[in-house]
């Protein structure tokens, strides 16, 4: 009686560490296909203003500058990348694009909102700032940091 119950327990256990096996091989299989992560290279782009913007970047930018937000547009030639970093109490504030780059499988955008100087005129009420970039037209997702 012993015998067979430690059987069925070896069986078990061999088992058990076979769908271990399986589970350490699928996981590392699917992992092996993800964005390193890995700079590739640097992306050259350019910071546009209202009037080089497509007018349907512009309606969705006017739709939702109250609040953050993080867009992507194409016309196919260029991808334009926009954040907002929603209503703020003053003006005075400025957008830097600390990095743009291409990574195997993504495009990654790092930027940083810049409050006024201590001695700049911040204007008389709220405001919304908000950068548009364009650069080359890749198809990649774009990642936003």
């Amino acid at each position: 009686m012993r015998q067979g119950k430690l059987r069925v327990w070896r069986r078990a256990y061999i088992g058990g560490l076979a769908v271990l096996g399986l589970c350490v091989w699928l996981l590392g299989g699917c992992s092996a296909g993800k964005d390193s992560g890995e700079k590739v290279r640097d992306l050259e782009f350019t910071v546009v203003g209202d009037m080089e913007t497509p007018q349907q970047l512009k309606d969705l930018i006017a739709q939702k500058q109250a609040d953050p937000f993080k867009l992507t547009y194409t016309d196919n030639q260029n991808l334009y990348i926009a954040v907002g970093y929603g209503v703020q109490p003053t003006g005075g504030y400025s957008i830097s694009v600390n990095e743009l780059y291409l990574t195997d499988n993504s495009i990654v955008i790092c930027t940083e909102l810049l409050g006024p100087g201590k001695n700049e005129d911040t204007g008389g009420g709220q405001s919304f700032p908000y950068i548009v970039i364009k650069t080359e037209y890749l198809e990649n997702p774009v990642v936003f940091q």
